[in-house]
């Protein structure tokens, strides 16, 4: 199947005149992760003079200063030069995984024109860092698969509606567990559904480098002039925080910002790196992604749900080849919150439910 790939692209006008291109934005941003003009031009590939030109052209433009040479300590974005780069990272955190779904309905389209292809396989799945994993693998392996990410309980109902083939979500460890399972009870179906393990995951509080604010658990998030990032609604992630906060004894009505979700996890870290807000809940890996502070909470097992009947399909039996491989097992394990656990293990869901005491009926 052919690859597409769809990277957001944005600029900047001023009086409906110039645009501000994004050749300025990418530089500044090589000078915030390597610390120096000179490696961000090698990382760029753009020569010193080239460099310095693009950014004295982007100063003049706005009128103020970008980047601070200090002796001996290489260069720094100004504010202004960090609030661009904090807004493209942001725009990609936020918009990664809409594009990629998109790229994956026109990679299939193309390819029923082309050549339809034999075997589809559908993945519905909240996003996640080992489920991009798996869908590379997958590619890497000839598997034709229209993925789409989407919420944990969307997910859910496309298995339910036929629409998809797996679909990807999780549910806590522990306590939560039957709660999770119930969060979803509506779309499965114990004696005809299947549970393939994918992995074990951290979630815990995005905090701002440093915790300035000493944040050190869930009541602090309803101090007064603390500023919280959410998941949106129907996603796992904001019914893990929803959870934990009743069993903690603290009111979402007391968290301010707690009504405003962002669609992925990476766009809740950025959101807290860009220092719009002082916490987010969500993974591991994104926060560390944006050099924060994490504080875990809670674990949870993300899985893949297919029918029973589906599990003879050559296109599954690749998943759970890929799935029960060394090279999957150690590209999870090298994620931070990650622990391949019982990776491709195939449970019936009945089982599952009554292992977390819930009456499969």
């Amino acid at each position: 199947m052919h690859k597409i790939s769809i990277r957001p692209q944005w600029t900047i006008s001023h009086d409906g005149l110039d645009m501000l291109g994004p050749r300025l934005i990418a530089l500044l941003a090589c000078v915030a992760e390597t610390g120096s003009i000179a490696a961000a031009c090698q990382r760029a590939g753009l020569s010193y003079r080239h460099a310095w030109d693009t950014i004295r052209q982007g100063e003049a433009w706005f009128g103020a200063p970008l980047l601070q040479m200090e002796r001996g300590r290489g260069s720094r974005l100004t504010p202004l030069g960090d609030k661009l780069v904090w807004a493209d990272r942001r725009i990609a955190a936020r918009l990664a995984p809409a594009l990629d779904t998109l790229a994956s309905e026109l990679e299939v389209e193309l390819q029923r024109v082309l050549a339809p292809p034999q075997r589809l396989l559908r993945i519905h799945a909240s996003h996640g860092f080992a489920i991009e994993k798996l869908m590379a693998m997958l590619r890497d392996a000839g598997v034709d698969v229209e993925r789409v990410y989407t919420s944990s309980q969307d997910a859910a109902a496309s298995l339910h509606d036929g629409a998809s083939d797996l679909a990807c979500f999780h549910v806590p460890h522990g306590a939560l567990e039957a709660r999770g399972w119930e969060f979803y009870a509506r779309w499965l179906v114990p004696q005809e559904h299947a549970v393939i393990a994918i992995t074990d995951r951290t979630q815990g509080l995005m905090l701002a480098p440093g915790n300035p604010l000493r944040v050190t658990g869930l009541g602090d998030l309803a101090r007064p002039g603390l500023r919280f990032i959410n998941r949106q609604r129907g996603s796992g992630t904001r019914f893990l925080l929803d959870a934990l906060l009743a069993e903690a004894g603290v009111a979402p009505a007391a968290i301010m910002g707690y009504e405003h979700g962002e669609f992925t996890h990476a766009a809740v870290a950025a959101f807290v790196g860009s220092g719009m807000a002082d916490a987010g809940f969500g993974l591991e890996r994104p926060a560390r992604h944006f050099k924060l502070d994490f504080l875990p909470l809670a674990t949870e097992r993300y899985f893949a749900i297919c029918r029973r009947d589906a599990l003879e399909r050559p296109e599954i039996a690749q998943v759970l080849a890929i799935l029960r491989s060394e090279p999957f097992r150690a590209e999870v394990d090298a994620l931070p919150g990650y622990r391949a656990r019982r990776c491709g293990e195939v449970t019936l869901l009945a089982d599952v439910l009554a292992a977390a005491g819930i009456d499969a009926g």
